[in-house]
């Protein structure tokens, strides 16, 4: 029976996909070594570990629409689920290495985009969390079929730096932001009457007039 251990070798943007995309290098051990694996088919859980790295001021007030003001971090900093991933492992004995793509978005409605946005530099702690089915043959050559138990996991240190540069090459110079239609047929309207030309210009002179209320 298949005995699996998983690691996390590297992690890569993918240069020309429809939409943001990393590629998890995976490496799979499984012992016995001359076993057979037929396939994999891998269910992957990623959870950011937000209790397992230092946050600068200027982060802490990023993220204090995640977790409230810094003084109660001590209650309300916890670990977050990020994303599900899949991928099937093709025929193997001994190891393997397998590409996992995770699909990542930029809408600020998500809770790992404002988290990951909120970052300057340093590290995103990842526990991956795997499930899943291995098809394996037995000492007999018979098809034998094993579930992965949940305590399959690797954990990885993902650059903010990486993800920064993955935004920035899918969305130069921009950001993200998903809005009510009601509010976005406001915005529109209020577009229109001030003859305005773009979405910046309508929200920059939204708040040019608040700031000089305000000041």
């Amino acid at each position: 029976m298949p005995d699996l251990a998983f690691t996390v070798e590297s992690v890569e943007v993918v240069p020309f996909a429809a939409a943001p995309l990393l590629m998890f290098k995976l490496r799979i051990v499984n012992t016995p070594a001359q076993e057979e694996i037929a396939s994999i088919t891998l269910q992957c859980q990623i959870q950011i570990e937000a209790t397992q790295r230092r946050y600068a001021p200027a982060e802490q007030y990023r993220l204090e629409d995640l977790f409230g003001v810094p003084p109660r971090w001590g209650e309300t900093l916890r670990t977050m689920l990020w994303t599900h991933a899949s991928a099937v492992a093709p025929p193997f004995a001994g190891e393997c290495r397998l590409n996992l793509p995770v699909p990542c978005c930029y809408d600020f409605n998500v809770a790992a985009t404002k988290y990951f946005h909120g970052l300057e530099e340093g590290e995103i702690p990842l526990m991956l969390q795997f499930s899943g089915t291995a098809f394996y043959r037995d000492a007999d050559h018979a098809l034998q079929v094993a579930p992965i138990p949940w305590h399959n996991e690797a954990a990885y240190r993902l650059p903010v730096a990486l993800w920064r540069d993955m935004m920035a090459r899918y969305y130069p110079n921009g950001s993200w932001l998903c809005l009510q239609r009601d509010v976005l047929d406001r915005l529109a309207r209020f577009k229109t009457r001030r003859g305005l030309t773009s979405w910046e210009q309508a929200v920059t002179s939204l708040l040019d007039g608040l700031e000089e209320d305000t000041s």
